[in-house]
């Protein structure tokens, strides 16, 4: 009882503060969450929800974003980006609810770690069969990420169905089949603090365990946890990173390291871009709660699900104006930018790219979604700025560190387009 009220308190939080973080976004968009029944094989009664914004494309991606313990659909919808993110780039979201007291998801059970199974991935698996022959989903473009227990089922999924899935994101997770209980229960203590170990080798075995004799491709897995994680402690982001990196055959040496803020570290195994194999950040000081605003699109990326130079449908760029100005001190400076959309047409989402100079180090933003990476910087808009009318404007701006240079970028592309410097 002491750890589920441990439990339930820490994700009230993630519920709180998500909620302020996105509500106003959810409420500016003309799509609505909205159930679906009747979808298909639900061993475990589990609720489906869907949202397929205005700007569906003719044939969508699907997101599946799975829910915290005491979570719902409704409190994943409006406490992420990813609805406001389909509206942008035309995919599916697919938001399953537990419906069990406490509302986990089994990730514990011997029906849920294997395919075909009597339990809760059955049944999430029907919920994207039902989009494919329902809403023409693209089959070859199923994605899942998850927070907490939802981030367990992101590795579970994987793992029992990686025909299914393309790849995933799993934000203060374990690995697949570390929560494993014989006795009924959805709750492993040994897990949850860490002290579960196994070489590659075992944890690569145990996922691929799931589905004997399948041999084709495997999804890639991003992984995110906080090193003070006193829920799902910190140790289990190593041997994460363990079984992804075995399942998928790369090497447990990373290819490339950065830090994307100044509490991050990044590092990637099995190649040096965006999308490669396995990704996993570690946020030095991070509770449980991890999950913030930009981190979605992070994960979006390195999905594939977006891509850097992929515009939203329908959004267009026509042709665009930049100036910015910079108020520098010491080793500081703020810089404010103004967009100006020059061209014919309106501009509705927007993705601002541009290169820091020399010796400047991003550490903070407004008025839009800042994500930075070895001095190239992305600014996308925010709900209440996405829409730029033929001749209107918007201001954002960012603080930098600097070590002299406090120039100002010379160039910027908005949606991929370039702009004119003023």
């Amino acid at each position: 009882m002491k750890l589920r009220t441990r439990i339930l308190a820490t994700l009230l939080a993630v519920v709180l503060a998500a909620a302020g973080g996105f509500a106003s976004a959810r409420r500016a968009s003309a799509a609505s969450l909205t159930e679906v029944t009747g979808f298909g094989t639900n061993p475990t009664g589990l609720r489906m929800y869907e949202y397929v914004p205005s700007s569906v494309t003719a044939r969508p991606a699907v997101l599946v974003a799975v829910h915290y313990c005491t979570g719902s659909a409704s409190a994943m919808y409006s406490g992420t980006e990813y609805a406001s993110l389909a509206d942008r780039y035309g995919f599916i979201v697919v938001y399953p609810e537990a419906t069990r007291d406490g509302h986990c998801f089994d990730v514990s059970t011997p029906g849920a770690l294997k395919r075909g199974g009597t339990s809760d991935p059955a049944g999430i698996v029907s919920m994207v069969q039902w989009e494919e022959q329902h809403r023409n989903a693209d089959a070859s473009r199923v994605y899942v990420t998850g927070i907490s227990s939802g981030a367990m089922m992101t590795n579970v999924l994987l793992g029992d169905y990686p025909d299914v899935f393309k790849a995933g994101a799993a934000f203060a997770g374990v690995p697949f089949a570390c929560f494993a209980t014989t006795d009924g229960s959805l709750w492993n203590s040994a897990c949850a603090n860490g002290t579960i170990t196994k070489t590659p080798q075992q944890w690569g075995d145990l996922a691929r365990g799931a589905y004997p004799g399948y041999t084709g491709a495997r999804p890639r897995m991003q992984l995110w946890h906080g090193t003070n994680d006193t829920t799902l402690y910190y140790a289990n982001f190593g041997e994460e990173i363990k079984q992804w990196t075995n399942v998928l055959g790369v090497s447990q040496t990373p290819s490339y390291t950065d830090h994307p803020q100044s509490t991050w570290t990044r590092t990637r195994y099995g190649g040096t871009g965006t999308t490669a194999p396995v990704e996993a950040i570690s946020i030095q000081g991070g509770s449980h709660n991890i999950y913030g605003s930009g981190m979605g699109e992070l994960a979006l990326r390195f999905m594939g699900l977006i891509g850097d130079s992929t515009p939203p449908p329908g959004g267009g760029t026509g042709a665009c104006r930049v100036s910015a100005t910079v108020n520098a001190w010491n080793t500081g400076l703020t810089e404010s930018i103004t967009i100006t959309n020059t061209g014919t047409s309106a501009i509705n989402g927007w993705s601002l790219a541009f290169a820091l100079p020399s010796g400047q180090t991003f550490t903070s933003g407004w008025n839009a979604t800042f994500t930075s990476s070895g001095g190239q910087v992305t600014a996308t808009n925010t709900s209440y700025n996405g829409s730029l009318a033929a001749g209107a404007s918007t201001s954002i701006g960012f603080q930098a560190s600097h070590t002299g240079n406090t120039a100002t970028p010379s160039a910027f592309t908005l949606n991929g387009t370039a702009c004119t410097v003023a």
